[in-house]
């Protein structure tokens, strides 16, 4: 690449980054993805309820004709993970990767979050996640457990809003607290008693799959399921953010404006990593608002014409 910068640097391969690409490469704008490789979409086995695909679409399949939707485009997409980002007196970004230093007038974070696993072999955990033994996403994917016997690992409020949530796809769901005794507060235990959630005291480990179910160890015993949902929460990836100094929220997500204008003039921010809400749409949709707002706040800079 020339050393004149880059009028977008999107870091992040997600659906809200790739979505940003498609848009802004389609402005005739100068880009680059950063992309680590680590889309949580992409782990999605099946996905049923994305518009547009009626028979579902792999979330590796979704991402791949994503890329290829945005290099049609021109957009450069490159591997590789950004550690640093800094900017400099004159607006300037700068970021550090692996393939070097690259300038840009403006920087898209759609960097996302990683959902916290619970205590299970990792080549285990991988297997069930891809038979729908493990699933992360009830909004996405509680349909698929309409009436069979579900788990859930968690506890405190997050926990309880998750089983509670289940509990209106099937009449058979227990929380299991991922560590030891469950910890609610009475108004939540009577919420789970009215909705007749079945409770189990931890410590909690996955520890075999086998004819289409999946069994946990317990203090209390071995319970065998047909899914098992972790509701232990997500570490957002908003290091970069920080280094710039952006406003974060009190669950660490990046701040943002209706616009998705970060509180750094110049950096903007879409997807989970803004707005944990684990849907696809939503981050398509924040893409496509982010690349927008990129695109005009740079033409109010310095106007862009054919």
């Amino acid at each position: 690449m020339d050393d004149k910068p880059l009028n977008c640097l999107v870091i992040g391969g997600g659906p809200a980054g790739l979505t940003a690409a498609i848009y802004l490469s389609r402005y005739h704008l100068k880009i680059l993805v950063v992309d680590g490789g680590k889309s949580r979409a992409a782990t999605i086995p099946m996905s049923h309820n994305h518009a547009g695909y009626p028979e579902g679409i792999a979330g590796e399949d979704l991402i791949e004709r994503m890329r290829e939707q945005a290099r049609l485009y021109g957009t450069r997409i490159e591997s590789g993970q950004v550690t640093r980002l800094d900017q400099g007196e004159d607006g300037l970004f700068c970021a550090e990767w692996g393939a070097g230093t690259f300038r840009a007038r403006t920087v898209l974070l759609a960097t996302g979050v990683t959902n916290r696993r619970p205590p299970m072999d990792e080549e285990l955990h991988d297997d069930a996640l891809a038979r729908g033994l493990i699933r992360y996403c009830p909004i996405c994917d509680g349909y698929e457990v309409t009436d069979k016997k579900v788990g859930v690992i968690g506890s405190g409020k997050h926990g309880v809003n998750e089983a509670v949530f289940l509990r209106g796809y099937t009449a058979d769901v227990t929380l299991i607290a991922p560590d030891k005794a469950l910890k609610v507060s009475d108004h939540d235990r009577k919420r789970l008693k009215d909705a007749g959630i079945e409770c189990v005291d931890g410590p909690a480990e996955a520890v075999a799959i086998s004819d289409g179910c999946i069994t946990v160890d317990t203090a209390e015993g071995h319970f065998t399921f047909d899914s098992v949902y972790p509701a232990l929460g997500s570490d957002v990836h908003n290091q970069l953010a920080e280094q710039l100094g952006a406003k974060l929220s009190e669950d660490r997500c990046i701040v943002v404006d209706s616009h998705m204008r970060t509180s750094v003039p110049g950096l903007y921010a879409a997807g989970d990593v803004v707005l944990g809400l684990d849907q696809i749409s939503n981050a398509m949709g924040q893409g496509g608002v982010a690349s927008t707002t990129i695109r005009n706040d740079l033409a109010d800079q310095t106007p862009i014409r054919r």
